[in-house]
């Protein structure tokens, strides 16, 4: 019924929503840790093989409520063409209530206030930012392209428009922590990150570890010795260092994604104090932390 070129990836909330690949691949995809789209040359497709693919789902009387534009980066489209695609979906599923994307902060620095807004008022209501990290110099290892503050920044256009943010972590990003050795370390990526998230306020907040995939620089670093993998014990003392620094009413918070050990949620702040004291628990007693084995985790 759909085509899809390469592997496909989408956030966990997306499951049961239509995959509908807008672009291939990732106009940035220079991320050290991400190998979800190096094997692909970044296009949009034309309008005409979606709007296809678009009257073969209706004719089929699938029921479609939620639909995800893949790849990595489809609000760098141009404007016109995300307008078009947007009109075909809302009128071939009557029952859509939400279209979503994940969107680079390269993508966020190139559409304005305006256009998302009009994109919103189409159907266009969910970005889903991988900020990472709040801590500059961890971006910078990771290549983000952006700091902190052009991250607040970007993400703060979006939100003007209207448009929820769903934003991600990446714990471990920071390193073991190591008083005066010179590097960022576990403890001050999660506060930075924390101050981060505080600053965009956004309506879903998620972590994710960083974990080296082959075919990525990260990998490469990993092989020769400079990355330091966190215990899953080192990630829980992480996760609630980032938690209990978290100043956001309203959010959601998940770690849900495959690659955690401890899979945790909640709404903040009137969940926080349970989240922090179940990671107290397996802070005091790890043996009796029920993390994911690690057969069962992956990207």
């Amino acid at each position: 019924m759909i085509d899809y070129e390469g592997t496909l990836y989408r956030p966990p909330s997306e499951a049961d929503s239509l995959i509908l690949q807008a672009t291939i691949g990732c106009s940035y995809n220079d991320c050290t840790f991400c190998g979800m789209y190096r094997d692909k040359r970044f296009r949009v497709r034309p309008l005409a093989e979606l709007e296809a693919e678009i009257e073969r789902v209706r004719a089929a009387r699938l029921p479609v409520q939620k639909v995800f534009l893949a790849d990595g980066d489809a609000l760098v489209a141009r404007v016109d063409f995300l307008a078009a695609l947007l009109e075909r979906l809302a009128a071939a599923f009557p029952d859509l209530s939400r279209v979503s994307c994940y969107a680079s902060p390269q993508s966020l620095q190139v559409r304005s206030v305006a256009e998302m807004a009009a994109l919103r008022e189409r159907g266009l209501t969910t970005y889903y930012v991988g900020l990472e990290s709040g801590h500059d110099e961890v971006l910078a290892r990771l290549q983000k392209g952006v700091d902190a503050a052009e991250l607040a920044r970007v993400c703060g256009k979006a939100s003007e428009a209207g448009v929820k943010l769903s934003t991600m972590i990446l714990l471990g990003a920071g390193g073991r922590e190591r008083a005066g050795q010179g590097k960022p370390g576990s403890l001050a990526h999660a506060r930075a990150s924390a101050a981060l998230v505080n600053a965009i306020a956004p309506r879903f907040v998620s972590t994710l570890v960083m974990t080296p995939v082959e075919g990525t620089p990260l990998f490469e670093e990993a092989a020769r010795g400079e990355v330091e993998e966190l215990t899953p014990l080192e990630l829980a003392r992480e996760l609630r260092e980032f938690l209990a620094a978290l100043a956001v009413d309203g959010c959601i918070f998940r770690s849900n994604h495959a690659s955690n050990f401890l899979a945790l949620g909640g709404t903040l702040a009137k969940d926080q104090g349970r989240l922090v004291a179940a990671l107290d628990q397996v802070l005091a007693d790890p043996s009796r932390a029920r993390f994911r084995p690690e057969w069962l985790r992956g990207l």
